[in-house]
């Protein structure tokens, strides 16, 4: 036998959550959930990643492994050429940018390679001064700016004496941002220059389909269509600087899915900031969010995560699940 169940507007701090009154919070249809997060970034912490430990050997005349040591950095500021500085065409210039060695490793045969974006003339890598951990150093590029009028933006990525790459904060890049010319009225939301994680999306999945696992819910599956839907909201609050289901056109979850191609009319969605496990700690204290993130109902999910370094948060997380 079923019941009518009718819509409630709840109002949490600043944002707005719809549910619909059912016995069992975790098996409510809920249409959509928010994380009802402080108006700031200070409460946002992010954890220390706890470095790699020595694999204990059974042998005993073995030698014991020697722990290694961890990479990490983080972006402490633009020493030269801010962000939108203007250039005349070909004009040569030098970006220096002091970066800290937040790891356990003291850097030596390090560099600063180009990745992407317009090169500028950069070389493909340059070498990183000798480093402790704990220490800063300033990373110089030599560049020319294009000869044509614009906004151009060139992306570098730091990489360890084997080539790898070492993860600046929470992304792995950095970069120079420069106009050129009469490009003023270029630089603005469509000019929004942002990452992806995708190692940071499998983390969140695993960490939800864990918390379900611990009370015995079953895990959920990757939709496309959701992951697609959940993305595009994400890159809208990263790049339009908010944090609220309603996106910057004004359109809210459903109408959202809808515009995906997700027809049912079961689906939840939470938002967050920070890193997987920063999102997991906003939703595991709102009692709504944590219903929504182990509800019974629910068999899929679509994840979307962007960081944009000059917005709010930095890192905004984006979750859809529902049923079909």
């Amino acid at each position: 036998m079923y019941k009518k169940i009718f819509p409630i507007l709840l109002i949490l701090l600043t944002s707005c959550v719809t549910v619909a009154q059912e016995a069992t919070p975790t098996d409510a249809p809920i249409l959509f959930v928010t994380s009802t997060l402080p108006p700031t970034k200070q409460g946002l912490t992010v954890p220390t990643p706890i470095p790699p430990t020595a694999t204990a050997t059974l042998d005993p005349s073995a030698p014991t492994p020697t722990p290694s040591c961890r990479d990490a950095a983080t972006f402490v500021e633009d020493v030269t050429i801010p962000d939108n500085t203007n250039f005349s065409p070909g004009e040569k210039f030098t970006k220096t940018w002091k970066i800290q060695n937040t790891g356990t490793c003291d850097w030596t045969g390090y560099t600063a390679a180009f990745k992407s974006g317009e090169r500028m003339n950069a070389p493909d890598s340059v070498p990183v001064a000798d480093t402790a951990a704990d220490a800063t150093v300033e990373i110089s590029v030599e560049l020319t700016a294009p000869s044509v009028d614009g906004a151009y933006i060139s992306i570098f990525e730091l990489r360890n004496d084997k080539g790898q790459v070492v993860p600046i904060g929470i992304e792995n890049t950095f970069w120079v941002k420069i106009l050129v010319g009469d490009a003023e009225a270029q630089v603005g939301t469509e000019n929004c220059y942002y990452t992806t994680n995708p190692d940071y999306v499998q983390q969140l999945i695993d960490l939800i389909n864990q918390a379900r696992a611990d009370v015995g819910r079953a895990a959920l599956t990757v939709n496309p269509i959701l992951t697609g839907a959940a993305q595009g909201h994400s890159l809208d609050m990263a790049c339009n600087d908010f944090l609220q289901h309603s996106g910057s056109d004004g359109l809210w979850t459903g109408n959202r899915l809808r515009q995906a191609g997700y027809t049912s009319t079961y689906y939840l969605e939470v938002i967050a900031i920070g890193l997987p496990g920063d999102a997991m700690n906003q939703w595991r204290i709102t009692p709504l969010d944590w219903d929504a993130i182990i509800n019974s109902r629910v068999t899929e999910i679509g994840v979307g995560y962007v960081f944009v370094r000059t917005s709010s948060y930095g890192g905004y997380w984006t979750v859809n699940m529902g049923r079909p």
